[in-house]
């Protein structure tokens, strides 16, 4: 949930202790404007900045439109003193957050070149204080949001296998956690993958593998098992490990190094 003390942060940054800048009187209106083409998330972040300004703001197009460059995605009226303190820090947050959803759309449509019900996830690998605004913007480009946090699904990693054995590992958080909470388990080699199954994983994460690897360890799988690929998987090689089995392909890129899309902000 994006708070209002997260805002005021954001705007805190940005102005510093004293703005001569931006200290213009009257009204004015402005728009918020795609440079290229892409899918559109965020905005209800760049409304909440210029709520916090006195500002009205409203999207001109829903999240998730993809649209071209030129497009109006946000118009706004108010005291232009609000309007120009807020342009920098909307034109920032949506503009990464579209990066976001921009490159996840690209991923989904790069999986559906070879299946129609593999999941584009995204992972924990998230900007800290952004991860809300970044996991809203996978879902806007048509990617499952994956764990939000540490509270949602036990993983079971590499580390946990190496002090405690994989089927020790499983058993005591299974022990601990909620009925309702799945276990995955991450593993490294293919044959691992039945073994964790076995173990009592509702998931099994195959780590790092080439897409070959990772179709040899869903192939031994138990029906009712999730198989979920990652491991350094850009948007190029999503088609192969779409084609693996898999029900998930998650990607750390979509969060941590999609670029922004290009905004411009106009007022007049």
């Amino acid at each position: 949930m994006l708070t209002e003390s997260t805002v005021e942060s954001w705007l805190a940054e940005d102005l510093g202790h004293r703005d001569v800048t931006n200290d213009v009187p009257g009204e004015t209106t402005g728009r918020l404007v795609a440079r290229e083409a892409g899918t559109v998330a965020g905005l209800d972040a760049a409304v909440r900045v210029f709520d916090y300004l006195g500002v009205d703001a409203a999207p001109a197009v829903e999240t998730g439109d993809r649209v071209e460059s030129g497009d109006a995605v946000l118009r706004v009226e108010g005291p232009a003193r609000g309007v120009l303190r807020g342009e920098r820090v909307a034109v920032n947050v949506a503009g990464h957050a579209s990066g976001v959803a921009t490159a996840t759309r690209a991923a989904v449509d790069a999986a559906r070149e070879v299946s129609d019900s593999v999941e584009i996830a995204a992972t924990r690998k998230t900007t800290p204080g952004l991860r809300g605004v970044e996991k809203r913007a996978v879902a806007a480009g048509g990617g499952d949001t994956h764990r939000l946090d540490l509270s949602q699904m036990v993983m079971v990693k590499e580390n946990h296998v190496a002090e405690l054995g994989l089927e020790p590992a499983v058993r005591r958080f299974r022990e601990r956690a909620s009925f309702a909470t799945k276990v995955e388990v991450e593993v490294e080699a293919p044959a691992d993958g039945a073994r964790a199954a076995e173990a009592g994983a509702d998931v099994v994460l195959f780590d790092n593998m080439a897409p070959a690897e990772v179709e040899r360890g869903v192939g031994t799988l138990p029906e009712g098992t999730l198989a979920e690929a990652s491991g350094g998987i850009e948007l190029g090689d999503v088609p192969a490990y779409a084609a693996t089995g898999a029900d998930v392909v998650s990607m750390g890129s979509l969060t941590h190094s999609a670029p922004s899309l290009d905004y411009s902000f106009r007022t007049g």
